[in-house]
């Protein structure tokens, strides 16, 4: 055999080797059973139940304000609906809910109206059905803004009352 022929059986073996290495199947995975048979293990779909994700994904978890208000908006008590029904589902999910401001104010005023703007979802969230005892509230103020600028998109941002998962109980 000459040499140029072995370099090239040489070169399309290791080509097929790494190709096949490589190789990924894009079908379920299959696992076999004790009788022979093949099932499909279920693909993941989304977040998992009554984790963080699945809250925001499922129910939302911020609502907003408008400027120096601690009023729920309709959109606001729509979210919060979604939340209570998913609280409702998740029975030992404790939650957190901060209430937060832009920067204009002072820091004593933005503590007080964060405090409000969780007071107020929480006070919801109690009118529909979920146990109070699940529900903590803080005020950050504007010490924790989402968008960092000084324009009246970020401020509006800013204005919110997000709700946090702290634990289950038992």
């Amino acid at each position: 055999m000459k040499f140029d022929t072995v370099v090239k059986v040489a070169s399309a073996a290791s080509a097929l080797i790494l190709l096949s290495a490589c190789a990924s199947s894009s079908g379920p995975d299959v696992a076999a059973t004790d009788t022979g048979a093949a099932t499909t293990a279920p693909a993941p779909s989304g977040p998992a139940p009554g984790s963080q994700a699945d809250l925001e994904q499922s129910a939302g978890h911020r609502v907003f304000f408008a400027y120096d208000q601690y009023t729920l908006t309709p959109q606001a008590q729509a979210t919060l609906a979604r939340q209570a029904a998913w609280l409702k589902q998740y029975p030992n999910v404790r939650i957190l809910i901060a209430g937060n401001c832009d920067e204009r104010g002072t820091r004593e005023y933005n503590l007080a109206l964060g405090a409000r703007r969780a007071e107020a979802a929480r006070a919801y969230l109690v009118s529909l059905g979920v146990d109070g005892s699940r529900i903590t509230t803080v005020s950050y103020g504007k010490e924790r803004p989402i968008d960092p600028r000084s324009t009246e998109e970020a401020w509006s941002l800013n204005r919110n009352a997000t709700t946090t998962i702290t634990g289950v109980s038992s």
